[in-house]
């Protein structure tokens, strides 16, 4: 076995996703996941754009969140109508904090042996964004205006 290989060694992307998870919620910051939709993800196709969806996973937007190695589950109101909502991790695209937009993105893979390192990725921040939970963010009134579309990214060392 070689250092390099990955089929033995498990990713650090659902460690990092519930370390990033923590830290907002720790510092009073709404958490976002971004997505990657495919038929393996159980989410509302009516907020999925562009084969993406970003949802707030905060505490007071869901009940019963399980940020799993595998799998990430939990239930949330859409509209007022309770989902359940569930997604492989191999399928989040980004962890952020809605308010200054800091987090992490991922590669998107389909299988744990698949499973790239996500530690080798810098913390990126957020530019833009679109979130499909029940109480849509307020723009700021001090951030310069983008088009809508995909969220840009930004480096930050």
């Amino acid at each position: 076995m070689t250092l390099g290989e990955s089929s033995s060694v498990p990713s650090t992307k659902p460690y990092l996703i519930r370390a990033l998870f923590d830290w907002c919620e720790d510092h009073g910051f709404t958490p976002y996941l971004a997505v990657m939709v495919d038929d393996t993800v159980q989410v509302p196709h009516e907020y999925v754009n562009n084969g993406e969806i970003v949802l707030n996973i905060s505490s007071d937007a869901t009940s019963g969140l399980v940020l799993g190695d595998e799998w990430i589950e939990f239930k949330a109101r859409f509209a007022g109508v309770p989902r359940d909502i569930m997604l492989p991790v191999g399928k989040v695209i980004a962890i952020y904090a809605r308010e200054n937009g800091q987090g992490m993105s991922f590669p998107v893979y389909d299988l744990p042996g698949q499973a790239a390192d996500a530690a080798d990725h810098p913390v990126l921040s957020l530019a833009s964004s679109e979130a499909s939970d029940t109480e849509p963010p307020q723009p700021d009134p001090t951030a310069p205006k983008t088009t809508k579309g995909k969220p840009s990214l930004k480096l930050v060392k």
